[in-house]
């Protein structure tokens, strides 16, 4: 069972930015995913990798802006977000999954997930 945890969340004016965190323990997996679920609104995907090697898909809202990095020494994913507006405030989750996802995929696409780290954008 994969274990993701999540940090690096907070209040930031609006073009400001924030690097989120997520480390992974506890088992093996191929893709790993950024979402974030705004008030009232549905989770959406906001970057995707296979874990290993490969380019990074960025939803049209976020490219340009956030960039992943990954660590696979450590198993950690990064999200830098620059120039962060008011709509990018949400709680952001990190997710894995076993087989590889080389499209945009829902959420339940997804085996494991963290508990969320909350952005928060000032305007």
């Amino acid at each position: 069972q994969v274990q993701l945890v999540e940090s690096g969340g907070g209040l930031v004016q609006a073009g400001g930015s924030l690097r989120l965190s997520c480390a992974a323990s506890g088992g093996t997996f191929r893709t790993m995913a950024w979402f974030r679920q705004a008030p009232g609104k549905e989770r959406e995907l906001v970057a995707r990798l296979i874990w290993l090697s490969g380019p990074t898909y960025y939803s049209e809202s976020v490219k340009g802006r956030f960039t992943t990095a990954r660590d696979t020494d450590n198993n950690t994913l990064y999200l830098q977000m620059n120039n962060l507006k008011p709509e990018d405030a949400a709680v952001y989750y990190c997710a894995a999954a076993r087989r590889g996802i080389v499209q945009p995929a829902p959420q339940s696409d997804f085996d494991y997930w963290g508990q969320g780290t909350q952005v928060t954008v000032s305007s």
